[in-house]
């Protein structure tokens, strides 16, 4: 049996990393430095460990600037950015190829750049294909030539899809990148104008507030997770809190109304375990100085523990295909 076949299921015999990332330096407001202690002091470990998981908490990362890094174009703080860049993808491909699984506590989504990398280079080394499922009210598909803002947490998906403008982010370690027609964003409902033309030609899947609300959820997840185990492909997850609506999680920076409620969110979380196909995740973008006595934080804990296998229900571990 080749290694690729052999690869892990995230079953509970399967370790779970924790790794926070407090970055801010991506965002256009501070805050999100206390991300990874709000969602600790939520439990977010505990949890896990009560599904029963060995649950290993690794600390903060700090970043290592990338000293005259300068991306053409309109990108803030860019040499902060690929220092934490740098070490999260390292942190994140060593713990997968040490057979754990790393949860990314953030900090803002800015950080994706570096997890994403290093969960690519580790598929890419055992033959699997990378598919990222972007839970998110924003696109995140911005370069530096297209920014309006010129924040970094506005451009993960097109830097570690490979889009011009992101050179000495990384070094060769990490040329990995991951296929824009891999990845699929749901929940999305604020995009600019330059991103959405480069949406279209890169052939990203976007699934929009809209198709939500005539849809639901489930039809469009169970046909990008159909799609993944067609392919035989691995995913990652990255939700960020403003994927959800204000009314359940306010403490985001940058938070659009009409987002997914608590019961839709549990419900990609639940059928994202069901596939047995998740080997990594973010969880991004909370505020802890925009929340409200911790809510945010604690349904982010409680959405994570949904993606590694609490129910409402004791169900079969994985239902019949």
């Amino acid at each position: 049996m080749t290694e690729a076949e052999s690869f892990p299921p995230v079953s509970r015999d399967r370790r779970l990393a924790l790794l926070g990332a407090p970055v801010e330096s991506g965002a256009s407001r501070r805050g999100c430095a206390m991300g990874p202690a709000a969602l600790r002091v939520a439990e977010i470990g505990e949890r896990l460990r009560r599904l029963g998981y060995a649950v290993d908490d690794h600390g903060d990362v700090a970043p290592e600037p990338v000293a005259g890094l300068e991306l053409p174009g309109n990108a803030r703080d860019a040499a902060t950015i690929a220092g934490w860049a740098r070490v999260l993808a390292e942190r994140t491909y060593g713990l997968l190829h040490d057979g754990a699984t790393p949860v990314v506590l953030g900090g803002d989504h800015s950080l994706a750049m570096g997890s994403v990398a290093g969960v690519a280079r580790h598929c890419a080394e055992i033959g699997r294909e990378l598919f990222v499922l972007w839970l998110d009210a924003h696109a995140d598909f911005n370069t530096p030539a297209t920014s309006p803002s010129g924040n970094m947490h506005g451009m993960p998906v097109a830097c570690f899809c490979g889009e011009d403008g992101f050179d000495g982010v990384f070094d060769e370690a990490f040329g990995t990148r991951v296929n824009p027609a891999n990845v699929a964003m749901v929940g999305v409902r604020s995009i600019d104008e330059d991103e959405r033309t480069l949406l279209r030609k890169r052939g990203v899947e976007v699934v929009d507030m809209r198709a939500i609300d005539e849809w639901g959820v489930a039809a469009p997840m169970r046909e990008f997770l159909r799609r993944v185990k067609s392919r035989n492909g691995l995913i990652h997850v990255s939700l960020d809190v403003d994927f959800l609506d204000p009314g359940v999680a306010p403490g985001a920076g940058t938070a659009v109304p009409g987002g997914a409620t608590y019961r839709e969110a549990h419900l990609i979380m639940e059928l994202l375990y069901d596939s047995d196909r998740v080997v990594s995740a973010d969880i991004v973008e909370l505020n802890p100085f925009l929340d409200e006595r911790g809510r945010s934080a604690v349904v982010l804990a409680e959405m994570t523990a949904s993606l590694f296998g609490q129910t409402i229900l004791a169900r079969p571990a994985r239902p019949v295909s």
